[in-house]
Parts: C-alpha cells; sequence; structure tokens
C-alpha cells in the first residue's frame, strides 16, 4: 500500500502511527505541498481536493484520514481497533468526527496559523479549542480511552493536533487529564513521532 504523505501534516501522522502501533506496511510517497506537487495532474487523478494523505491499495484510491483509518482498521484480524457491531462503530465515529471537525477549527487552524502563516482566523481558532479542550480532559478524566475502554482508532485520530497544540500556541497544562491521555498514547507499543513532537 501506498501513502502520499507530507512529514509534518497531523493528518498524514495520523495514518503513519496507526500503521506502526498495528505492524500495517505501507510505502511512503512524500508530497511537496510548498511546491505545489499537490496540484499537478497526476496527483489530482488521485485526489481532486488536492489534499494529503491519499492511500493506494491495489485499484483501490481513498482520500481522508478519517476514511482511511476506517478501512486500515477494518482490514486487520484483530477487530479491536474498529470492530465490527454498529454500536461500536458509532462510539468511535462520533470522535472521528471531532476530529475532522471541532478539532481542526481548533487546535489545528491555530497551528496553521502560527507555525505556517496560514490565512485564518485566530480569534475563531481559539473560540473552538476553549469549547473543546475542557470537554475532551473531562471525557478522559473519567477513562483512559475515547472509545470502548481501549485504544481505538478515534485516539489515533485526535492524538496528532492534540499533541501539536503548543505549536499553535496553546497551553495544554490546565487540562492535566488530556496530558496523561496523550502521555498513554504516547506509551502504546510501537508508536511513533512526528516532526514537531
Amino acid at each position: 500500500m501506498l501513502l502520499y504523505d507530507l512529514d509534518v501534516s497531523g493528518n498524514c501522522y495520523k495514518i503513519r502511527l496507526f500503521a506502526a502501533l498495528t505492524g500495517t506496511k505501507l510505502d511512503l510517497v512524500p508530497v511537496n505541498l510548498a511546491s505545489g506537487e499537490n496540484h499537478d495532474p497526476n496527483f489530482r487523478k488521485l485526489n481532486p481536493f488536492g489534499e494529503v494523505p491519499v492511500l493506494v491499495d491495489d485499484d483501490l484510491t481513498l482520500r481522508d484520514s478519517q476514511a482511511i483509518l476506517v478501512y486500515l482498521a477494518g482490514r486487520l484480524r484483530d477487530r479491536t481497533w474498529w470492530p465490527e457491531d454498529a454500536l461500536s462503530q458509532a462510539t468511535i465515529t462520533q470522535w472521528l468526527s471531532v476530529a475532522s471537525s471541532e478539532v481542526r477549527n481548533g487546535p489545528n487552524a491555530a497551528r496553521l496559523i502560527r507555525k505556517f502563516g496560514y490565512p485564518l482566523d485566530m480569534n475563531t481558532a481559539m473560540r473552538w479549542t476553549d469549547k473543546l479542550l475542557p470537554l475532551l480532559n473531562a471525557h478522559v478524566g473519567t477513562q483512559d480511552w475515547f472509545a470502548l475502554n481501549r485504544p481505538t482508532i478515534a485516539d489515533c485520530a485526535l492524538f496528532p493536533y492534540l499533541t501539536l497544540a503548543p505549536e499553535g500556541g496553546i497551553d495544554l497544562a490546565p487540562y492535566p487529564f488530556l496530558g496523561r491521555w496523550l502521555d498513554r498514547v504516547r506509551n502504546l507499543p510501537g508508536f511513533i513521532s512526528m516532526p514537531g513532537l
């Protein structure tokens, strides 16, 4: 399987992290967004949105980090990361949605502004962040993991942009339970890092 990848992208890191935790082999194909490789017609055939990550598995091409996590976890014999029953999948999916909405618009946006100079509004990013982090902190104050009381793809989806939040000027010290959860993820067998961690 090929993963079209950018090393500083949290969305790409989600996939690399999950693959490392589960022993899933991926061949990385770096995509240089700064030089516009994502606008190349050949890349646009893989993803018309011009974004990474993109997973290619034989004739299958998938975009979107959450969709790729679901696909990779669904292929495993060990279904603890993405169980087959509807309730477990729904429980995990609600956190995948938080990763693609609240985390994206909050901590991720703040990082894009501060680290990469994206023309986004920091006040809006901080409103999202200030609403989100207390909720996440409270959730992992009552359980070790975000879903099903064990590591799942929900944790892989949420981890990157939360642990990278300081790159957006966000102080995580007021959220000790969230900090402990970040440490639990870092201590999982097979954990890998990325630039900025």
